[in-house]
């Protein structure tokens, strides 16, 4: 019986010994596990208190930045009184006195009550339906002056009851003569009426009256006196060369152009005693449907000769010939015999 109990005696110890140890083993893990968390703690405080806290490390190169010397701050005490000086007081006190008027005339400023103003635009449009629509601006403007100047001075003269038979009353009337005498304009734009003013266009002729006017200049060698050559003018005739396809560098050029062709002439043929010349680099205007360039030179022949256009072009052949100028472009001459 004690042999029996022996064995089961030291069983019950060895389990109890592996018991103790690995509860010690499990007290060790916890507390090592705890030490860790509490040091992941302090951490996260330091690091938040670095970011977050004024005055730490975090924010000391900013301390260090601030400090600025005796010279850096009377540079910036001399900018901040460059800039003030700088500052339009003048300005900003006229804007400010403005603003105060506009304050008080919008103040004294009172809406005319509706049936006052349709009985103001009735009476002035009955003014300018009796003047006519044929009338100018000005003449509607004078009529609907004259009828404010004589609707303010009957308020003034009249009496309350006069007023109240028209159909005012003293609170109206004081209105209406407060809008008539100060506040005119803005009473017409609160009715509509707007009468656009009328634009007078004088053309002064300011030149001297012996002044000489200044002679075009033409490109190229001058003219021989025989070439009679005349700006601004296109002469007609029959065509013994014609310019599209000849073309010259000079007006000068053209003019010889012609005579020689007259010499060469054989007998019975056209010689040429007129010529014409485009000296514009932008193209020269004709009513045909070619479109004639810069140097162009036309060699012609008339028995007598005469002009298809001098100087300018009329108005009436400008209406038909929209693309036309007002200036002829063309010059020309008569070739003396």
């Amino acid at each position: 019986m004690v042999r029996g109990l022996a064995p089961a005696t030291a069983l019950r110890g060895r389990a109890a010994t592996a018991a103790a140890a690995a509860a010690a083993r499990w007290c060790t893990c916890r507390r090592a596990a705890v030490a860790v968390c509490l040091g992941n703690l302090v951490a996260a405080l330091l690091v938040a208190r670095a970011l977050y806290a004024p005055g730490t490390f975090a924010s000391a190169p900013n301390r260090g930045e601030a400090r600025y010397s005796k010279e850096q701050m009377r540079w910036v005490e001399e900018s901040i009184r460059i800039r003030r000086a700088a500052e339009p007081v003048e300005l900003v006190e006229a804007v400010k006195k403005l603003r105060k008027a506009f304050a008080r005339e919008e103040k004294r400023r009172k809406e005319l009550p509706l049936e006052l103003k349709q009985k103001v635009t009735h009476e002035i449009l009955q003014r300018l339906r009796d003047l006519g629509e044929s009338r100018n601006t000005t003449e509607q403007r004078d009529v609907v002056e004259s009828w404010r100047v004589e609707k303010l001075k009957y308020i003034r003269s009249s009496s309350t009851q006069n007023l109240s038979n028209f159909g005012l009353s003293s609170e109206e009337s004081r209105l209406l003569k407060r809008a008539l005498d100060f506040n005119w304009r803005m009473l017409l734009e609160d009715i509509g009426l707007w009468i656009p003013p009328t634009v007078r266009h004088i053309e002064h002729d300011d030149k001297p009256e012996n002044e000489q006017e200044e002679e075009e200049i033409v490109p190229g060698p001058p003219l021989p006196p025989e070439c009679n050559a005349e700006l601004h003018t296109d002469y007609g005739g029959t065509a013994v060369r014609w310019g599209l396809t000849h073309h010259k560098e000079s007006a000068a050029d053209c003019c010889q152009a012609c005579i020689d062709q007259a010499k060469r002439a054989k007998p019975g043929a056209l010689k040429c005693n007129i010529w014409v010349y485009c000296p514009s680099e932008y193209g020269c205007f004709s009513p045909d449907r070619y479109e004639h360039k810069h140097q162009e030179c036309w060699l012609k022949q008339a028995d007598h000769p005469k002009l298809n256009f001098k100087d300018r072009y009329s108005e009436p052949y400008r209406d038909s010939h929209p693309t036309a100028p007002v200036v002829v472009p063309w010059m020309s001459g008569v070739i003396s015999a």
